[in-house]
């Protein structure tokens, strides 16, 4: 059964595999019900699709590649007629998603113009694929010139998942901004669990974006990234602490991650922890690990950054 799909429950059964079924649906269901509910706000609701939305994406990255994520025999004649068609698609589905989202978050609020809004954002959303494309061409053409292993723009699509990886953060963070944070979280979990580098949606990356190999990299959600920036693979930029209110519960949404000024290089392993900023032009090298602000043009290496934190 698809996750999409009408769960109508088969006929019941008293057995399965030897065990009592009445019995187990009754102790998941005080489980669900009084002793350690999960729901958001104690309702049941219509979510997100996970599923839904890796098709929504698949037909997104063919609008935005058609030849190298769409159809491989695409020709002048039929490629504006296949974008138009995978690309309509997909935006029909996506608004669907973000009604969802908008429902989750507050029914009360949302049940009147949640068609509405979801359209709305989606039309807005979909208006800003062509800025978005130029963008990722910034980011392609900083990993080709960054790499010399790489031989081609294609293989680069293709083959790299730090492509890969800022292509789903692109998207995440137009929807993210958008109003539609439920489906932005879940293209950027998408997107970790193909390429092992995890971006928070609300991460403000700028142009020319380059993350190589990449396995083990995470940015947090305050995050603010310059221009021209080069990460290796296990690279953090996290959060050094955070702030509790009155009631000892984590207060939402502080700026609590490095910034990061334009023309920066990170080496493999840095970790780069609270909110700091490592100046522009700046060099970080491998394991370093800084919890502490740099002046524009710094070289800091591993001996260094422990100095520092003695």
């Amino acid at each position: 059964m698809g996750i999409d799909e009408p769960c109508s429950p088969p006929a019941p059964a008293s057995q399965s595999a030897g065990a009592d079924l009445t019995a187990i649906v009754a102790g998941l269901r005080l489980s669900r019900e009084v002793t350690h509910v999960v729901r958001h706000r104690g309702h049941i609701r219509l979510l997100p699709s996970r599923a839904a939305l890796e098709k929504i994406r698949d037909g997104l990255f063919a609008a935005l590649f058609p030849s190298h994520y769409g159809c491989p025999d695409l020709t002048d004649d039929t490629i504006d007629y296949y974008v138009g068609h995978t690309l309509a698609q997909a935006l029909i589905a996506l608004r669907e998603q973000v009604r969802r989202d908008l429902m989750f978050r507050d029914p009360a609020d949302a049940a009147h113009d949640a068609e509405s809004l979801s359209a709305r954002i989606v039309r807005e959303f979909g208006a800003q694929l062509p800025a978005l494309r130029g963008m990722l061409a910034e980011d392609l053409q900083a990993a080709y010139q960054g790499d010399p292993a790489a031989r081609s723009m294609a293989e680069v699509l293709l083959a790299y998942p730090g492509m890969r990886a800022i292509i789903h953060h692109r998207l995440a963070h137009a929807l993210w901004q958008l109003g539609a944070p439920l489906v932005a979280r879940l293209l950027a979990s998408i997107s970790q669990a193909e390429t092992a580098i995890d971006i928070h949606p609300a991460a403000q990356i700028g142009r020319g974006f380059f993350v190589d190999h990449g396995i083990g990299v995470v940015i947090g959600q305050t995050a603010i990234i310059g221009d021209n920036v080069r990460l290796y693979q296990h690279v953090t930029l996290g959060a050094k602490r955070f702030t509790a209110d009155e009631t000892g519960a984590l207060v939402k949404g502080e700026p609590r991650h490095p910034i990061i000024e334009d023309n920066v290089v990170i080496y493999a392993g840095a970790t780069i922890l609270g909110r700091i900023t490592v100046g522009r032009d700046s060099t970080i090298g491998g394991n370093v690990w800084l919890t502490q602000s740099v002046p524009p043009g710094s070289s800091i290496t591993q001996a260094q950054s422990r100095q520092a934190e003695a």
